[in-house]
């Protein structure tokens, strides 16, 4: 058994491939329209389907926006070094909303990023 991919709603689906493939450098390995369900699933990550989980993206053509709840917590992202990884993606237009630096009574490097729809992305720093 393996992860396959966590699903996340988004209101607006190009925005989200935005900021998913230009802010976070994924790739879309593929996208299919559902006219019959007003819905359209997007899938992104870094690595092959057979090998890697990765993010699917529902969007549903009738609900611009969602309610995140408070049970969700985060999506994360291992980065050579969270540093520049903040740095980058603060070029590329993306929000920072934790800066990186050492994890509250621990040492490993975190950060945290904001997709369009609110979702956060913990950037943790690959230990050497």
């Amino acid at each position: 058994m393996r992860i396959l991919h966590t699903m996340l709603r988004v209101g607006d689906l190009d925005r989200s491939l935005a900021f998913y493939t230009e802010v976070l450098g994924m790739r879309v390995m593929r996208r299919q329209d559902y006219p019959a369900g007003r819905f359209t699933l997007a899938f992104v990550g870094y690595g092959s389907e057979a090998e890697s989980a990765v993010l699917e993206l529902t969007h549903n053509w009738d609900t611009p926006a969602y309610e995140l709840g408070n049970a969700f917590g985060h999506v994360a992202i291992e980065v050579a070094d969270a540093y520049a990884a903040c740095a980058q993606i603060k070029a590329r237009g993306g929000k920072v909303v934790r800066e990186a630096g050492p994890m509250q009574h621990g040492t490993t490097v975190i950060a945290f990023v904001e997709d369009p729809d609110g979702y956060k992305v913990e950037l943790i720093q690959k230990k050497a």
